[in-house]
């Protein structure tokens, strides 16, 4: 009788474990799919214009050789990485069809575009595109924080964010470095 009631037990105990382990599994879908649209908007947003500073930063690399813009590419990437994760953890589509560098929808393409032309005259006028982006990317995150109620979400940005304000002050010693005061940069005109 002893031995029954042990295996009868055990039984219900593993039972319990499956019950609760799949509680907290479909809690976290619950809290997934509770996402806001805003939310939504903010994290594809993000995850492309994480892939627009990386691809614009490989572009000026190749372009002046200066290893500034490869290391900032490389800490993109990790940008990058880190709002897929979020995207792969809430059920979002990767708005980023393709990761070749350069390739975007049809807003990002445009702007890659233009930074990559206006970065393409100098070595100081693409640290300046480099101000630029950043100064972009901090406000954009700035809002993306504003946005959620997620902590997982607000954790990352607030990472990214620190991460920009590194960038923005490495473009900003560069261009002090050679003599041009570090400025908030508007993009030219498009022609």
């Amino acid at each position: 009788m002893k031995n029954t009631f042990k295996g009868t037990a055990r039984r219900w105990l593993v039972v319990g474990g499956l019950l609760l382990l799949m509680s907290i599994t479909s809690v976290g879908f619950v809290q997934a799919a509770a996402l806001s649209a805003d939310e939504i908007s903010w994290l594809t947003y993000m995850r492309e214009e994480e892939k627009l500073a990386r691809d614009v930063y490989i572009y000026l690399y190749n372009m002046h050789g200066s290893t500034i813009f490869y290391n900032i590419s490389n800490s993109e990437q990790t940008h990058m990485n880190a709002i897929k994760t979020l995207l792969d953890r809430y059920g979002i589509p990767d708005p980023v069809k393709d990761d070749t560098p350069g390739e975007f929808t049809d807003d990002f393409a445009a702007l890659y575009k233009t930074l990559t032309e206006a970065g393409s005259a100098s070595l100081v006028e693409a640290l300046k595109v480099g101000v630029f982006i950043e100064e972009t990317d901090i406000d954009d995150l700035e809002t993306g924080i504003a946005s959620t109620i997620r902590r997982d979400v607000s954790k990352v940005y607030r990472n990214l964010l620190t991460g920009s304000y590194n960038h923005l002050d490495a473009f900003c010693s560069n261009l002090t470095k050679r003599g041009v005061p570090c400025e908030p940069y508007e993009l030219p005109p498009e022609p």
